[in-house]
């Protein structure tokens, strides 16, 4: 390590797409900026989550399309998927596994790289251990930034876990085969993706659940009709259900999983998707008086709350704020914005919704989950609501009475919801849940986000035959 630091104005801890977007900002502003990554540029997204599970989910969803309608069902016949086409696809998303064209945008964007591990050494110096053991020491003049995302954990106590070598996320979006017989642990969106992409590649599926339903932090509807979706598949779906211990005698042999009731199951592989973890076990946090492997508590403009001088940042999943990618690239946005307005010396736009504040992560981020039937909500449930406080009601719509379903597929089943704020005659969440759902997703979105009165949202006419045509439905309920 040499004996001056290499200065910069602003360091980024992790090139995942919040990083990406937290540099590209800073650099935008005239800051000299680098990201510090020691894995792959382009993170867990790029290579072990969005962009894999969703090609493998495409295909899922087009096979179903087509067979949803007369006369496309007869083109397609009792076809299955081309597994091998499929895995190729999702090979070529991920850029199988390099890279060199995310370094290339960083290169291209200003933006310097250094691999590494990075851990806080000090305030505002950040220590890079290479790939070869060869130390850097870096210094900022305005800020360190935290993006270095989340990690799936696994739970503890489980007898035979370590030896039973379960997947995680990464080994499900990543498997280079299918595998014959699959147990996917967990409900959420993790648990029930993978349950629907390899179950339509040709594998067997058992799928456990310890709660009572699938999709806990959607309308209860949402999880409903995406177990009846999975059944339907051909998945095993068990609520109430929990493992007891695994057994995987031989490491290249089938798994077995020991249930609670003593029932046993054999799998060749077992998927864990019980939740997630923040990488900051080991940033040197405790240098700053905070607590390694914690979540990074923030203010809104994603400042790490209790550190001295205002110079630590976290954005994306450390900070807990919403684990979605879009919403770390919207935190990096904000949190770029606003390093560069102070370096400046400027003053932070610090109101409800102004430009330096987070103000998206509480109104209630958006999100789809990728399964057959899809299913897609924004901000709040009428549960979430009715803890909040608010006075509000919960309208309903079977999608399928819509023209515009009918004629994307034959017998459409799916389901509408929004909740609307009594007092305040806007819109606080919306639920979609059906084939093809996803692109409707963002106009609740902006009326939610936009707080519309529904009195101007009546005026925003659909277009006949789609959809979007549900809003007129849900509108008219709302205004009674």
């Amino acid at each position: 390590m040499g004996e001056q630091p290499e200065q910069y104005d602003v360091i980024v801890l992790g090139a995942g797409p919040t990083g990406e977007n937290l540099a590209d900002r800073t650099t935008a502003a005239g800051l000299r900026t680098v990201i510090v990554e020691s894995e792959l540029v382009g993170g867990e997204c790029s290579y072990w989550a969005c962009m894999p599970s969703k090609a493998l989910l495409r295909p899922v969803a087009a096979l179903a399309a087509a067979r949803a309608v007369a006369g496309s069902r007869e083109a397609v016949g009792d076809g299955t998927l081309d597994a091998a086409a499929v895995l190729a696809r999702r090979d070529s998303f991920t850029s199988h596994w390099r890279d060199d064209g995310q370094v290339e945008w960083l290169n291209g964007a200003g933006v310097d790289l250094v691999r590494g591990h990075g851990r806080l050494t000090g305030e505002r110096t950040v220590t890079v251990t290479g790939p070869d053991g060869a130390e850097r020491r870096l210094t900022a003049r305005h800020a360190v930034a935290v993006c270095t995302g989340s990690r799936a954990v696994l739970p503890e106590g489980v007898p035979g876990l370590a030896e039973a070598r379960p997947w995680t996320s990464r080994e499900a979006t990543a498997s280079p085969k299918v595998p014959g017989r699959l147990v996917v642990v967990g409900g959420g969106v993790v648990g029930v993706e993978m349950a629907t992409a390899w179950r339509a590649l040709g594998a067997e599926v058992v799928l456990l659940v310890r709660g009572a339903g699938l999709l806990p932090r959607m309308e209860p509807f949402a999880g409903e009709l995406v177990a009846d979706g999975l059944r339907e598949a051909g998945v095993d779906v068990r609520t109430g259900a929990s493992v007891a211990a695994l057994e995987r005698p031989a490491a290249d042999g089938p798994v077995t999983v020991v249930l609670a009731d003593g029932e046993r199951l054999t799998a060749d592989e077992v998927l864990y998707a019980t939740g997630r973890a923040p990488r900051t076990d080991d940033l040197g946090l405790e240098l700053v008086g905070l607590e390694p492997g914690s979540w990074l508590e923030v203010d809104d403009s994603c400042a790490v709350r209790g550190v001295e001088g205002g110079w630590l940042y976290a954005a994306g999943d450390v900070n807990h704020r919403a684990l979605l990618t879009h919403q770390g690239k919207y935190q990096a946005r904000i949190a770029g914005n606003a390093i560069g307005v102070l370096a400046g010396g400027g003053r932070l736009d610090t109101g409800r919704w102004g430009a330096h504040v987070a103000s998206a992560d509480t109104a209630g981020p958006p999100q789809v989950v990728f399964t057959e039937p899809e299913a897609a909500s924004v901000g709040l449930s009428l549960a979430e609501a009715q803890r909040a406080g608010l006075r509000v009601k919960a309208v309903d719509h079977e999608l399928g009475r819509v023209a515009g379903a009918s004629l994307y597929a034959d017998d459409y089943r799916g389901r509408a919801r929004v909740v609307f704020d009594l007092d305040r005659s806007v819109l606080v969440g919306a639920t979609f849940v059906g084939p093809g759902v996803a692109e409707l997703l963002h106009s609740a979105t902006v009326a939610v986000v936009g707080e519309v009165p529904i009195d101007r949202l009546w005026h925003a006419v659909p277009s006949y035959p789609t959809m979007s045509e549900v809003w007129l439905r849900l509108l008219e309920d709302c205004r009674g």
